[in-house]
């Protein structure tokens, strides 16, 4: 009898273990996926204000010589 008390309280340590292993597992992976999803996003963020930085550029020498030319 006091084996399977002993066998029975083992048997649920366990199985805390395995839910505290699966939901560890679980956000380790979703912090990877954000991570993965993230780093080319911030490139392509990044990219797009540098091509907007150099339209404004250009649009503002454009206003600026047009206006030397009228003065």
């Amino acid at each position: 009898m006091a084996e399977e008390i002993k066998s029975s309280g083992q048997e649920r340590q366990t199985q805390g273990d395995v839910v505290k292993g699966d939901f560890s597992t679980i956000l380790i992976g979703v912090g990877t996926l954000i991570d993965s999803t993230v780093g080319p996003l911030s490139k392509i963020v990044s990219q797009a204000l540098d091509s907007l930085t150099v339209v404004a550029k250009q649009i503002l020498e454009g206003v600026n010589s047009s206006l030397g030319n009228k003065n």
